[in-house]
């Protein structure tokens, strides 16, 4: 009697009928369930990762994808899963992104428009910023390898070194999201990492209205303010809103102004022709070619600038920002973290001070009370941003500079989780004002009448 050796069409069939015979018997999983659909991703991508080429590049060509898709079928089989032709897809569609892209669980939370920030404290640890509320997410990295490399992808490409000799590093994404970067030793609880999204929609007046951050008889000011060259400051805290204000307010600037801008990452981003944006740039691996903010500003006076807009006051280039201010570049726009505007000008002068330690302290005051004409703080109390007060610097009287709100936003009660109250004029007219008439611009006196 013959006998006939396995073939491996029938190893390659007795898999495949083992394969179904595990499937009939597990229940398919609950995909309807998020925490049971990113389980299932998580489980399937990690076993990809396992399988696939290091080298592998997923986003090079059309066969790099089409085996690694191969590879994504023989997990499912293996894993004993059922899942419909769209259920299918749509977990292919969303491991290919983690994998092509390289920043794994990161992917989809940076494609959400709702999400404004990404928080990530140690790899089993994500949550994201909604609304100005913060959330946890099911999602999560396979170990703190998983994660370092992430961060390394994020950081490389742009120069920047992240190690135990360099364990904090800021850096920009492709598309303009600001990243913070702190690693062991310095970080207790694992690699951290923190996201701050680039708002790709342009934000207009009505908008900020909507969302309830000023209202029309502000607005009217300001535009009046910026048609007029005032000298602006934004103050406000972490996430109040500064630099959406600020690419709003710099939107109001003439068309045919040449503006510089001046920032450690890029973040205005302004529709005008003649816009030139200047981006500092730390000490490269050998700690040379460092190009500080300061540079940049002594340099911008030599580019015929118009106006000049520093996204964010830190250091020593306030005095020089200060200085053109006081010598013919009126119109120009900062931003800086503060608690309220007096506390502004305060930070203001410690770090003009910094850029010359020798001038006189009444002399420093006298510079700033000379150069800003308008602070604006920002603020938010329950996840809102809000335009909390409007305050014009009048002078210097003794060795005190004098500040007086305009406008102020006036809490009344607090209802559905949200503050509820309304923006109201002071009563106190704008020395400012003589200024905005002598440029021919004409602001309705109704808009400072109390209530």
């Amino acid at each position: 009697m013959s006998h006939t050796e396995p073939t491996q069409d029938d190893d390659e069939q007795k898999k495949k009928t083992e394969a179904m015979r595990r499937m009939a018997e597990s229940p398919a999983p609950a995909l309807g369930t998020p925490s049971a659909y990113v389980s299932l991703k998580n489980r399937v991508r990690d076993k990809l990762l396992d399988r696939l080429d290091p080298t592998l590049d997923l986003s090079a060509s059309d066969e790099a994808r089409a085996q690694a898709e191969k590879l994504y079928s023989e997990v499912l089989t293996a894993e004993g899963v059922v899942l419909s032709r769209a259920e299918r897809k749509r977990l292919w569609d969303q491991i290919l992104l983690e994998l092509s892209r390289g920043l794994g669980p990161l992917e989809p939370l940076l494609q959400e428009a709702t999400i404004t920030e990404i928080l990530v404290d140690g790899y089993d640890k994500i949550y994201v910023e909604r609304k100005g509320k913060l959330e946890d997410v099911p999602a999560r990295f396979r170990d703190n390898d998983h994660l370092m490399g992430v961060i390394r992808r994020i950081a490389e490409p742009l120069g920047r070194r992240v190690d135990e000799s360099h364990p904090i590093v800021d850096a920009r994404l492709e598309d303009g999201s600001r990243v913070n970067i702190v690693i062991p030793p310095i970080a207790l609880n694992g690699p951290t990492l923190t996201i701050r999204k680039f708002w790709k929609t342009t934000l207009t007046v009505e908008d900020l209205m909507r969302f309830g951050t000023w209202n029309e008889n502000i607005v009217t000011f300001l535009r009046a303010c910026m048609a007029g060259r005032a000298n602006l400051v934004l103050s406000g805290g972490t996430g109040s809103g500064k630099t959406s204000l600020a690419n709003l307010l710099a939107q109001m600037i003439p068309e045919d102004e040449r503006i510089i801008t001046i920032e450690t990452a890029a973040e205005l981003d302004l529709p005008h022709r003649r816009v030139v944006r200047l981006e500092s740039r730390p000490p490269n691996l050998e700690g040379k070619g460092e190009v500080s903010l300061r540079d940049l500003v002594q340099n911008a006076l030599r580019m015929r600038p118009d106006r000049i807009l520093l996204g964010e006051a830190r250091g020593a280039e306030v005095l020089d920002l200060v200085q053109a201010m006081n010598s013919g570049h009126d119109g120009s726009l900062c931003t800086l973290h503060a608690n309220n505007p007096r506390d502004a000008l305060a930070r203001l002068e410690v770090m003009a001070s910094s850029g010359n330690p020798s001038i006189p302290l009444v002399g420093l005051r006298e510079m700033l009370a000379s150069a800003i004409n308008i602070i604006v703080h920002m603020g938010r109390a329950d996840g809102s941003r809000k335009v909390l007060r409007v305050a014009e610097v009048q002078g210097l009287q003794g060795d005190a500079i004098l500040l007086a709100d305009i406008f102020a936003f006036q809490p009344t009660g607090f209802e559905g989780g949200k503050v509820t109250g309304r923006f109201v004029a002071t009563g106190q007219i704008p020395k400012f004002l003589s200024r905005l008439r002598e440029a021919g611009i004409q602001v309705p006196m109704d808009l400072f009448a109390p209530g």
